[in-house]
């Protein structure tokens, strides 16, 4: 059992509609007390119990008698009188067996094709804005491959002076960047446009993680391949898996900030995450974002491949189809409290969550307490990256009443991310991708915390 199923705070919890006349009836009454003031009134003549998820409880008058004779305290333990293990026990260094609950899951309603599958990252136990290497999620098309990267080569072809085709070794001795960004997968919250309440934040967006990347610039190498900029518009990235994934790519994107990538969070890719040559294409549905790397292709026009005219599209209200919509819109969530999750008993808590832009920057970050009637301005916690998650804090006083917790992002640009009445009013109910509406969290009267649709 992991530490956080000892203390409870991880709950599987029913699916949940409301409409919106119980969210007017939920108010919440915000506190003018600084963080000072709030510490010090959840905190006075309670001991705290602090669950790896960021959720915090109290302890009652007899629960701290029992606590002040606990014999964690007052008698030495096995560890304190033991030898610990050597180095060589673990040569690569692997996570406390008390969080091997934290992983990626795969969801049960999701159906599998062959090797086809979908992971998600646990963004309800991270903390930061980066994503363990082994915890980022997966969006496999034919499964996952361990290539040789001896074996493993890149062409460039096309509109270009010079075909070239690189090995790895030719591709790290080239001047490299390392930067910090997220990778969303288009169909990220795609249940919810259905209706569909999955119980927790792991499924709603656990399509999402960030990461430190290095690599050279794809700039760089169509520079040195002569690209022809005048009749070269578009770039086809092609993986080389099983699926043969090929995406499109405008070149005005490739001369930005495209980065042909093999390093991931300071070591090498896992195998997963397109081990050892990938493509990143910062702010655009993940999609795009091209593992297994084996070939770049500079043409006059787009290529239509069988993942974009088939899949990644969208089907909007008047039967016409949306077809490349590439960017991930402003976007955030609440990861603590989240779905599944319980607050032990009213008090302190620190709301925390992420946002993210494909257009640039996070610049502020509202959080509401009573289902979208009224907002108070979050903590963003730098650093506060181009393309990048944000962490965002706030305090909240629970008062054990009905609350429902919404965050709404704003980025750069000045886009504000919708409710998703709004979002519907615009693209309809048949989609799947690029749903970035404003997700609820229901806190009940007892604590459980569930996901919740607001029409």
């Amino acid at each position: 059992m992991s530490y956080k199923d000892q203390l409870g705070v991880i709950k599987a919890s029913p699916e949940n509609y409301i409409d919106q006349d119980l969210i007017m009836q939920v108010t919440q009454k915000g506190l003018n007390d600084d963080r000072r003031g709030f510490l010090r009134k959840s905190f006075t003549s309670a001991l705290g119990v602090v669950a790896s998820s960021g959720l915090i409880g109290h302890v009652n008058a007899d629960e701290k008698k029992v606590l002040e004779g606990d014999p964690a305290i007052l008698e030495k333990q096995d560890w304190q009188t033991t030898l610990g293990k050597p180095v060589v026990t673990n040569p690569y260094g692997m996570p406390s067996k008390f969080e091997d609950n934290l992983q990626r899951r795969e969801s049960p309603g999701l159906t599998r094709v062959s090797a086809a599958s979908v992971s998600f990252t646990p963004l309800q136990a991270l903390f930061g804005m980066i994503t363990p290497s082994g915890l980022h999620f997966e969006r496999h098309h034919q499964g996952w491959q361990d290539i040789d990267p001896t074996k493993h080569r890149l062409m460039i072809n096309g509109l270009v002076k010079r075909e070239t085709i690189f090995t790895m070794a030719d591709l790290m001795r080239l001047p490299s960047v390392s930067r910090i960004h997220f990778i969303e997968c288009g169909a990220n919250t795609g249940l919810e446009w259905g209706n569909v309440a999955v119980p927790s934040v792991q499924y709603t967006h656990g399509m999402i993680s960030c990461s430190e990347f290095t690599g050279v610039l794809l700039s760089t190498l169509l520079d040195m391949c002569g690209a022809d900029l005048k009749k070269g518009k578009f770039v086809l990235a092609e993986g080389g898996d099983g699926s043969g994934m090929t995406r499109t790519i405008a070149m005005r994107t490739a001369l930005d900030d495209v980065m042909v990538v093999w390093g991931m969070n300071g070591e090498m890719l896992r195998p997963e995450n397109g081990y050892p040559l990938r493509l990143v294409v910062p702010g655009v549905q993940g999609v795009s974002s091209v593992k297994w790397l084996r070939r770049l292709e500079v043409g006059d026009m787009p290529y239509a491949t069988k993942d974009e005219a088939m899949h990644y599209i969208d089907l909007l209200p008047n039967g016409l189809h949306r077809q490349y919509t590439s960017i991930q819109e402003c976007k955030s969530v609440i990861t603590s409290p989240s779905g599944g999750q319980q607050l032990l008993s009213r008090g302190f808590y620190n709301i925390s969550g992420l946002a993210w832009s494909g257009r640039g920057k996070i610049k502020r970050v509202d959080i509401s307490m009573d289902g979208g009637q009224n907002w108070r301005p979050a903590r963003l916690q730098g650093p506060i990256l181009n393309k990048a998650v944000t962490r965002f804090n706030m305090d909240w006083n629970w008062d054990g009443k009905r609350s429902i917790l919404q965050s709404r992002a704003i980025d750069e640009t000045g886009y504000v991310q919708p409710t998703m009445r709004l979002l519907r009013e615009v693209r309809g109910t048949r989609s799947i991708y690029h749903n970035n509406a404003i997700q609820s969290w229901l806190v009940d009267l007892n604590g459980e915390v569930s996901n919740v649709q607001t029409m």
